[in-house]
This record gives structure tokens, C-alpha cells and sequence, in this order.
């Protein structure tokens, strides 16, 4: 008997319908016993948030454009009880009210730096201000001093940006802001039902073509990347949260501008043992969900700007290119 487990003719995994059934009981079993005892919050204000009653969706992807090896698929029906969606990102407004009301700090004011992509840095003062970059992908700089309140590195500030995504948040800023305020993060499957809006399969938040007659519908990089960001957009960097369309659900900035962190664990498998309903990622792991993309990405490096796409990070790291949104429960 042939052990090797068929495999998924486009995201190079095993089809779930012939898993061994002793497997994929396991691993069934777990996964609802997870989503049983998920974390849920049904108190809180319910201001600039859009509700979503019972979801029915058909969440991934099975797209050439995709990455097989993040997990994006297969395409499988997923149910979800009704929440609260946050419209926009969390501000830089908003979070400094959080920050100041419980004196919190950020973990990248805790370590005394961040990561700042290097366009974004004054080119005169790279050298004093880079640290130290990342091996493969010197484009990442280290930079001390730069954090949320500093998004650049120590001499910049937010002056100007009330409306912008608050950026270099790690996972657990993110609960810590959340548990503050009365929400908690989403899950994928939450994030992803909301991002498209009802649209079922189709590529991006809005539909099948990036641009629609010429018309950007989110922030994401053009020209050659890394070396220069055209900004045919209008922008080089993060913008205001409300700057292009909402979705059909009247949600902001779900793809491009900035990551957004997800409650989840990652794994590019996982959920093809899992349960289907309310699912929620595994009991733990190395690093948590992201999803969105960012004003960084770019057809010929990080498509996941698509909705279905996803990538993930370790639950300390920041970013100038990352940040989140809230939900609650029904």
C-alpha cells in the first residue's frame, strides 16, 4: 500500500479527504476543542465598527498568483458566528490615547529599536542611523530609537499623522491595546471573511483587477523593487486609513498600507485537518498571522496584497509596516 498521501494539484498539499482517518480525527478533535475555548469579548463600544452577522465563505485560494507554501489553500467552505469588525486600522491617534492613559510601552521602545525599510530613511543619515541590517534582505534596517511614536527612526515623530495606522506594533501591543479597549484581534478566518466582503474568489478586496480603468484601489509599491517606490499611488510609505475605497462592507485599508496581526498561530497545513467552523489556528507555534500586505508589496516580490494571501511573524517583532485592527463578538 502506497503510504504517500495524495497531494492538492495547485497548493502542494495533502487533500484533506484522504487523510488517514486517524489523523485527521486528531487533529479535527483539537482544532474544535480549540475554537470551543477561543478567546471572545461580547462588552465594549461598538463605535466606527461593522457588523457581520453568521458567515459563510469560501476562504484561500487555489490562484497560479498565490504562494503554495504559505497555506493559502485549498478553497474550503468556513462558517463563522457573527462579530464586530473594526473599519480602519488602529490609528496613531488612537493608540497614543492608549499608551499615555496606561503608561504603556511598546516592545520596540523596550528593546530600543525597530526595523525601518531603507527608502524611508533620510539617505544622508543612513549611515548613522542603520544598526545593523538583515542578512538576504539589507533593504531591513535596524534602527535605534525608531518605534510607533517614531516611525522613521529618533528624530521623527507623528506630528501630522493622527489618521495614519499606528505602525512598529508587535503581536502583543496589539492585545495589550486590545484587551485596553475591549476587543480582541481576529481570526484568519474572521479577518478574511470581512476583507472580502461577500466577494467569493475573487482576487483582491474589490475584484479580479488590480487597477480597475487606472483607478489604485489600496497603497503597495510600483516601480522597481527595492530600489525605487514610483508611487503612482500617491504614496511612499504608509497613508491615512481612510485613503482609498472601502470594500463592499464599508472596511478600510484591508489590503496594502500596512500588515494587520491576526489572533492565530501559523501554519501553512494546519487548517487543512481542522475544523471548518469558527477555526482558529493551532495551540501554538513560532509566530503568528499577518494579513494584508503592505504599502511595501509588489507584483514582483510579495503579492499578498490578495486577500486570500498570508505570511506570518514572530509575536515581539515590529515594523514600519505593521499594524492591526480590532474585533468583538456579538
Amino acid at each position: 500500500m502506497n503510504s504517500r498521501l495524495p497531494i492538492h494539484p495547485r497548493t502542494s498539499e495533502p487533500a484533506p479527504c484522504c487523510v488517514p482517518s486517524k489523523e485527521r480525527a486528531e487533529r479535527l478533535a483539537e482544532s474544535r476543542y480549540l475554537t470551543e475555548r477561543r478567546p471572545r469579548v461580547t462588552k465594549g463600544s461598538t463605535e466606527d465598527m461593522v457588523k457581520l452577522e453568521s458567515v459563510c465563505f469560501e476562504m484561500g485560494t487555489e490562484t497560479e498568483d498565490g504562494f503554495p507554501a504559505d497555506g493559502e489553500g485549498p478553497i474550503r467552505e468556513v462558517t463563522l458566528d457573527g462579530f464586530w469588525i473594526d473599519k480602519y486600522p488602529v490609528t496613531n491617534e488612537q493608540f497614543k490615547e492608549f499608551a499615555e492613559a496606561a503608561s504603556y510601552k511598546t516592545e520596540a521602545e523596550r528593546f530600543g529599536w525597530s526595523f525601518v525599510f531603507h527608502n524611508q530613511l533620510p539617505r544622508d543619515r543612513y549611515g548613522e542611523l542603520v544598526d545593523d541590517t538583515v542578512a538576504g534582505h539589507e533593504w531591513w534596517c535596524k534602527v535605534n530609537g525608531a518605534d510607533w511614536a517614531h516611525p522613521e527612526g529618533p528624530d521623527s515623530n507623528i506630528d501630522g499623522r493622527p489618521h495614519h495606522p499606528v505602525t512598529h506594533i508587535s503581536w502583543n501591543d496589539a492585545l495589550a491595546y486590545s484587551n485596553w479597549v475591549g476587543k480582541r484581534l481576529p481570526t484568519e478566518a474572521e479577518w478574511e471573511a470581512a476583507a472580502r466582503g461577500g466577494l467569493e474568489q475573487k482576487i483582491y478586496a474589490w475584484g479580479d483587477e488590480l487597477t480597475p480603468d487606472g483607478k489604485h484601489m489600496c497603497n503597495i509599491w510600483q516601480g522597481e523593487f527595492p530600489v525605487k517606490d514610483i508611487a503612482e499611488d500617491g504614496y511612499a510609505g504608509p497613508c491615512p486609513v481612510d485613503a482609498f475605497p472601502a470594500n463592499r462592507l464599508g472596511l478600510y485599508s484591508v489590503a496594502g498600507n500596512v500588515w494587520e496581526w491576526c489572533q492565530d498561530w501559523f501554519h501553512p497545513s494546519y487548517h487543512v485537518f481542522a475544523t471548518t467552523s469558527n477555526p482558529v489556528g493551532p495551540a501554538s507555534g513560532s509566530s503568528r498571522v499577518m494579513r494584508g500586505g503592505s504599502f511595501l508589496c509588489h507584483q514582483s516580490y510579495c503579492n499578498r496584497y490578495r486577500v486570500a494571501a498570508r505570511t506570518s511573524n514572530t509575536s515581539d517583532s515590529s515594523t514600519i509596516n505593521l499594524g492591526f485592527r480590532g474585533v468583538r463578538d456579538l
